[in-house]
């Protein structure tokens, strides 16, 4: 009998090594994009400052992401923005080798386990998953990509009317 469901996307560069040093961007989102997280408030023209105004879950998830760096001494958040329905950072990964809540070993902490123990920590305190199952990711190539994507983290509450996860309420 022929399968005929679509093949999953891939959300992760095929043998790319997650691990390695370098600055990732990562997206993750709630699930089924509830906006739970935070309200977009201000401003009521099109390019008037607005700012985010963290709701309980928000509040939540900040701690956590303040916290991470308890965490993994290699894994550290450099930028990020709570929106109502999903987290922007901007991660970088450095050299060095084990977490800290974890014994010595030579395996390097990947961003796939830091946003596994991200979720996790939040889930923990919200008293259920409010996660979608994965989370997007890309790859920062040079100094470039890092400002024109630090750029989108800061304005994105201004954009949020025409952010791609925007929703109705």
């Amino acid at each position: 009998m022929e399968n005929n469901l679509p093949e999953r996307k891939r959300n992760r560069l095929k043998d790319f090594d997650y691990s390695t040093s370098g600055a990732y961007f990562i997206t993750i989102c709630t699930h089924e994009r509830k906006k739970m997280l935070s309200n977009i408030v201000g401003g009521d023209v099109l390019d008037a400052p607005k700012k985010v105004d963290l709701l309980p879950y928000g509040a939540i998830a900040e701690k956590y992401i303040i916290k991470m760096s308890d965490f993994y001494d290699e894994i550290k958040v450099d930028k990020y923005v709570i929106m109502p329905n999903h987290i922007h950072m901007i991660i970088f990964v450095s050299e060095s080798g084990a977490s800290r809540t974890s014994p010595p070993t030579k395996q390097h902490s990947s961003i796939s386990q830091f946003v596994s123990t991200f979720k996790r920590f939040c889930n923990k305190e919200f008293g259920k998953n409010v996660w979608q199952r994965s989370f997007y990711d890309h790859v920062i190539r040079d100094r470039e990509d890092y400002e024109e994507i630090a750029k989108y983290i800061r304005d994105n509450p201004a954009r949020w009317f025409y952010d791609k996860l925007y929703v109705e309420d």
